[in-house]
């Protein structure tokens, strides 16, 4: 049983901390050169310790096993502007020296039947602390906007309805997740035009300073 969450939530909490500096240099980076920039933002949370005993009942996994079996007690999104940019991001983090890869899973190119799509990345993220290393489980998400914003409703819908969306819901969601995707291949077809744009922006404004 874990008898004190504070202590055990720590690690987590340090590792979405650290990976937010790092996500957000490397988003720093890509703009310091000039060129586009794949992360649009990056946001972090850890799990709250209800959600995690819910999800632990759920899933049938006994609480001296959290640590081990849930693999989003850390979670980690990254916004993007194109579909494209989603898939520049998981190749940077797959290359990545400081944590390791252990699971990927494409809901873009095989969506949920909800309509959901985004690309998950598990990672084994080594948290140094006062008595040694510790190795945590973290959950990365990346997805454009637009599927963010689809996201956010259907979980806010999900949670008012317990999981029990009514049939007329369900259909629009879906007609909803694909008008999202609709607006993402059409940003894709102008996106040269549109990082083009973006540069000469942001290069004007630093030299009018």
């Amino acid at each position: 049983m874990i008898q004190n969450w504070d202590h055990f939530l720590a690690p987590y909490s340090q590792a979405v901390d650290e990976m937010k500096i790092k996500l957000k240099g490397i988003r720093k980076q890509f703009r310091q050169e000039n060129t586009h920039a794949p992360i649009e933002f990056v946001t972090g949370r850890v799990k709250p310790v209800d959600s995690i005993l819910v999800k632990a009942e759920l899933r049938n996994i006994p609480e001296e096993k959290i640590g081990m079996e849930m693999q989003d007690i850390a979670g980690l999104r990254i916004m993007c502007q194109f579909v494209e940019d989603i898939y520049t991001v998981v190749d940077l983090l797959r290359k990545r020296k400081d944590f390791k890869v252990v699971e990927e899973r494409d809901y873009i190119s095989n969506k949920k039947k909800s309509g959901y799509r985004s690309y998950h990345i598990v990672i084994a993220y080594p948290v140094q602390g006062i008595n040694g290393e510790h190795i945590i489980l973290a959950e990365i998400q990346i997805r454009t906007l637009s599927m963010n914003f689809w996201a956010t409703i259907e979980h806010s819908l999900n949670y008012k309805y317990r999981g029990d969306l009514p049939a007329d819901i369900n259909t629009r969601l879906e007609r909803a997740a694909e008008a999202a995707f609709l607006l993402d291949e059409e940003m894709s077809e102008i996106r040269e035009e549109i990082k083009e744009a973006q540069v000469l922006f942001v290069h004007n404004k630093k030299h009018k300073k």
